[in-house]
């Protein structure tokens, strides 16, 4: 009775405050909002590894915001004909809501991230070095948010203060410069945004040595730079970009170990396997932490919202590379033109490439008995010459086995789900060793620099040096690197299509007609094949022009980029179509830039 005339008198109490214009204030201890919360380092430390978490979303990294980029590239299709195919086929509509999803998942990023900049503002210099490193991985995950941002959607919303939210003209923020009318100005201010975050982050951040165990999943100095030169070049900046590699490169490769040391792998595939042995090692500049598998829990958490505490913490990328007859669900396979590239050189040993093994899921008579690693195996089962593994069993289709269990004899099948636990490697040491010979060649064409880069990559694989003779031309370098190196060492991986924007492969008829070639496949059906209704294989060369099909015979103009989704433009008026919305061609911009668009060599 007490507690009650208490609470009563109090009810009235503040009655005659709020009567006289007077406001009480009472916080909740218990409630954190953005004004109590994030006062200190440990809650800001919070705070950044729950932007690391949105890293590692379904429109981020962990299914489709890293395969989106994977079905633009030349190197994969896709094989289950309705999952990811608009996106495949280059001609997604504005009304499909899947393409949203990266775009609502790396602003969910983008909005802890600004949080966590709101409370490190000013000097940085003035920060201890603790809240230093807090600033810097943000800065290095925004910039890395709109980085994909940029090379999916164009002219995304460029928001960078957390206080904008809190008014609409900040909700419903635009995505044009002023004058701007084809989206193209608002990527330039986007990517400019980019490389500012990530020079900062560089700044901030130790380096890969420094960083010790802490740096073991985190954004270094070295991560920051990385993608620093990646975003360069997305914009021809080949000059600024070859300091940068040159800083991230060992001394035995004409660096200065400024950001630590980095070097290959001495197996490929460990850059493909789950477990510490293999996870964040010597190459790896950055990559995705995903719990192994066995430690995870058993909810998929598909969307940011969820927050159960039993999530699976891991990647849905084998299930989407999967064999269908091992439970997987068969939606991308390589092209023959990636597999029958692999086919066309030997090591100096006279044995197929390594990095086949661990890119496509196949049979080879060399690999009986145990040649590489576990030998003809598909997840447990012992392949034989006779099969013919495929990915969908409607379609055909080689298996990807890159970032799967396929050939690591951990699983006897695909648990399908975000259930993968390798961890996706953004960017390896490789990379930085083929993009400086890349930008070395555009500066001051093909030099005894660029070679020794690249063949250190080929040696890594077993590979003779390239004969420099046959290569005397940028122009023939660079199509070696673009369509030979990168897609042997980098195939079914993420990047492919921000590459084909950047070297502008859809602005030229000669390199789209080749797109097409590389793209082509067969359909295939082991039961019409012993039928004899046709005598191919998954694994033989396809001609583009008798193809079943492929994927750039549909490319629409300005459909390089994804549009963005109708129901967004629709929810704030100061967003506009890109590109992709208006089916408009981006080759005017690149040509206004003076970028170079290698033709292609007579004798390929």
């Amino acid at each position: 009775m007490k507690l009650y005339k208490l609470s009563l008198a109090l009810i009235l109490g503040l009655g005659m405050l709020t009567s006289c214009n007077d406001k009480l204030d009472i916080s909740n201890p218990n409630q954190q909002t953005s004004e109590t919360f994030g006062n200190n380092v440990d809650e800001l430390e919070e705070c950044v590894i729950a932007a690391y978490n949105h890293i590692r979303m379904e429109g981020t990294y962990a299914r489709v915001g890293y395969n989106l980029d994977v079905t633009r590239g030349d190197e994969v299709w896709n094989a289950s004909q309705v999952w990811y195919l608009p996106f495949d086929d280059l001609n997604d509509p504005v009304t499909d809501e899947i393409n949203q999803w990266s775009w609502r998942d790396w602003y969910y990023t983008i909005n802890v991230c600004n949080f966590i900049l709101s409370h490190t503002s000013g000097d940085s210099s003035s920060l201890s070095t603790k809240m230093q490193h807090i600033k810097g991985q943000a800065l290095f995950i925004r910039g890395l948010a709109y980085y994909n941002l940029a090379g999916y959607y164009q002219n995304p919303a460029l928001i960078t203060d957390y206080a904008q939210y809190g008014t609409l003209d900040g909700l419903y923020a635009s995505n044009h410069a002023d004058g701007d009318a084809d989206g193209n100005a608002q990527y330039d201010r986007v990517l400019d945004q980019v490389e500012a975050d990530f020079t900062e982050a560089m700044s901030l951040l130790p380096s890969k040595t420094e960083g010790g165990e802490w740096a073991k999943g985190r954004a270094t100095a070295g991560a920051a730079a990385g993608f620093y030169a990646r975003t360069l070049m997305a914009r021809h900046k080949y000059a600024e970009a070859l300091t940068v590699l040159k800083d991230i490169m060992s001394t035995a490769d004409g660096g200065n170990e400024k950001y630590g040391t980095y070097k290959l792998m001495a197996n490929y595939g460990d850059n493909f396997r789950e477990g510490s042995e293999y996870e964040n090692n010597d190459e790896s500049l950055f990559e995705i932490q995903f719990l192994d598998y066995g430690t995870q829990g058993v909810d998929d958490e598909w969307t940011p919202v969820n927050t159960s505490p039993n999530a699976t913490q891991g990647s849905a990328i084998e299930s989407n590379y999967g064999p269908g007859a091992f439970g997987g669900w068969a939606d991308l396979s390589a092209s023959p033109w990636l597999y029958n590239l692999f086919k066309a050189e030997r090591t100096t040993g006279g044995s197929l490439d390594p990095r086949l093994y661990w890119t496509i899921g196949t049979y080879e008579p060399e690999w009986d008995g145990n040649a590489m690693t576990l030998g003809n195996v598909c997840y447990t089962t012992t392949m034989t010459a006779t099969d013919f593994v495929v990915t969908n069993n409607d379609n055909g289709g080689l298996p990807i086995a890159k970032n799967t269990n396929l050939r690591t004899g951990l699983y006897d099948k695909v648990v399908t789900g975000l259930h993968d636990g390798i961890n996706l490697r953004l960017m390896r040491y490789s990379d930085v060793l083929l993009r400086a010979a890349e930008c070395e060649n555009e500066i001051n064409g093909p030099t005894a620099d660029a070679f020794k880069w690249i063949d250190k990559v080929r040696n890594r694989a077993q590979l003779a040096n390239l004969d420099q003779s046959k290569f005397n031309t940028k122009d023939l370098l660079f199509e070696q690197i673009a369509n030979v190196e990168r897609p042997k060492e980098f195939g079914c991986e993420f990047g492919r299509g921000f590459d084909l924007i950047r070297w502008g492969f859809f602005y030229a008829g000669d390199r789209l007609d080749q797109l097409k070639a590389h793209g082509a496949f067969n359909v295939w059906k082991k039961a019409d094949f012993d039928a004899g209704k046709y005598t191919y294989t998954p694994k033989d060369p396809v001609d583009p022009s008798s193809c079943s099909k492929s994927s750039f015979n549909s490319y629409v103009q300005g459909h390089e980029f994804l549009p963005i989704y109708q129901n967004t433009l629709n929810d704030n008026p100061n967003l506009t179509g890109n590109s992709a919305n208006k089916s408009t061609s981006n080759a005017s911009y690149f040509s206004s830039k003076g970028w170079t668009i290698h033709q292609v060599p007579t004798n390929n």
